[in-house]
């Protein structure tokens, strides 16, 4: 239950109210954003809220019990705060957000807070964004705890897998691009699938700082799972670092990281519980 000023619960049980939403966007590099739906821009605890964002919220619905809160906010594409080349370069994933609202004619005198959560899925509709916001109670959810599996449960490059990728980290520049799925740098050696499964960063370009995954290597070229913001163009350089499909012979010959693979690879799995005389090779 949340702590309420005089002076905001005074406001609150009058027959006209005059409240504002604000809402405030932290992205994980930091970038914050600040929004109101009022007429004009609102100043919170020092804090400048703008007014030209055009966004909407649904209603704010919160349980007392484990369901999760339902949110969604939409708005039109804007050049100078949420663009959509961000949207698709993944800036605004899993940003943190907090909605609260403030009498606007007296902004310092206590907020009511309405949520707090972090941006999930996002839809694009021609200029205009649609966004799920997750509460708190979303993290209920996820599966807790670890089942055997024959594949690594790792990630490549974390603690758990502990091997340094500096050595599957290799730079290059774009020969030939096909639009903005995929493109070819006629200078890579590597086996065909070795970038299969890792990501690519691009260092240059109109796509300068877009992280994307590749989907398939093959004779030096690149196939993405999803398009750019941008098309590609030759010259663009990149740094890609080598996939890994999370299998132990790929642990093996590819990392040799045996030790630290995550994974069962050796415990007999449903074909085996449900063999057969007829089926047994």
């Amino acid at each position: 239950m949340q702590s309420l000023t005089s002076a905001m619960q005074a406001h609150l049980q009058r027959e006209v109210t005059s409240l504002a939403t604000c809402w405030k966007i932290t992205r994980r590099d930091g970038e914050v954003l600040r929004f109101t739906d009022h007429l004009e821009d609102v100043r919170v605890d020092g804090e400048h809220y703008l007014a030209r964002s055009g966004m909407l919220p649904s209603a704010v619905t919160a349980q007392a019990g484990l369901a999760v809160d339902n949110l969604e906010i939409e708005g039109m594409l804007r050049d100078d705060t949420i663009t959509q080349d961000a949207l698709l370069a993944g800036a605004f994933d899993h940003a943190e957000l907090r909605v609260f609202m403030v009498d606007y004619a007296a902004p310092d005198a206590g907020i009511l807070h309405l949520k707090t959560g972090w941006l999930g899925e996002v839809t694009l509709r021609g200029g205009q964004y649609v966004v799920e916001v997750r509460g708190i109670s979303a993290a209920l959810n996820q599966t807790v705890g670890e089942v055997y599996t024959a594949h690594c449960r790792a990630e490549l490059g974390d603690a758990r897998c502990g091997k340094s990728l500096a050595a599957f980290t290799v730079s290059g520049s774009i020969d030939s691009a096909e639009g903005s799925f995929a493109f070819t740098d006629a200078a890579r050696s590597e086996a065909n699938g070795y970038f299969s499964g890792g990501t690519v960063t691009f260092t240059s370009g109109a796509n300068t700082g877009v992280r994307m995954e590749v989907r398939d290597f093959r004779q030096g070229r690149f196939g993405l799972f999803l398009p750019t913001p941008q098309p590609l163009q030759p010259g663009d350089s990149y740094t890609v670092i080598a996939g890994c499909d999370k299998r132990f012979d790929t642990c093996v010959g590819r990392f040799s990281n045996a030790m630290n693979f995550r994974g069962e690879p050796h415990v007999p799995g449903n074909d085996k519980l449900f063999e057969t005389a007829t089926t047994r090779s």
